[in-house]
């Protein structure tokens, strides 16, 4: 059974990186399964650290892109999500070819969810994990005119 409570595809997400630092970084979604999102993000010139390792300010951006995407398709329509908290441990370095990030749930509540995020070599040898926490928005009451 499916967590989602809109329509998430990976056509849908592209779309939406689109023009933005997602799409700069040359991030891809790649799979949207029940309880998951993945997405690649290439380790080259875009993602590096002076000294040619994979930048870990990139890892993050990559975390906290997977994690707002799934706590936005699991939260009840009409609902927005903001970031609270984000932390990453980068466990292993990556200097070329690609990552995969994945997304899980740890917590789908009411006013928060709580994501985890592992990021994974090409090898599958695991290069960061990370966790963000996430605010559930109401929707906002129409304005009077």
């Amino acid at each position: 059974m499916s967590l989602w409570q809109k329509p998430v595809t990976v056509e849908a997400l592209n779309a939406l990186a689109a023009n933005t630092a997602i799409a700069h970084l040359g991030i891809e979604f790649t799979e949207v399964g029940a309880d998951f999102i993945s997405a690649r993000m290439p380790v080259d010139a875009r993602t590096h650290q002076p000294m040619g390792l994979l930048h870990g300010g990139a890892s993050v951006l990559l975390a906290e892109t997977l994690g707002s995407c799934g706590a936005m398709g699991a939260a009840a329509p009409g609902h927005h999500v903001v970031g609270l908290d984000i932390n990453a441990n980068h466990v292993r370095s990556a200097r070329t070819g690609w990552v995969t990030g994945t997304t899980r749930p740890v917590h789908i509540g009411r006013t928060t969810q709580v994501w985890s995020i592992e990021i994974v070599g090409e090898g599958g040898e695991l290069v960061c994990v990370s966790r963000i926490t996430m605010a559930v928005l109401p929707p906002r009451p129409a304005k009077a005119a």
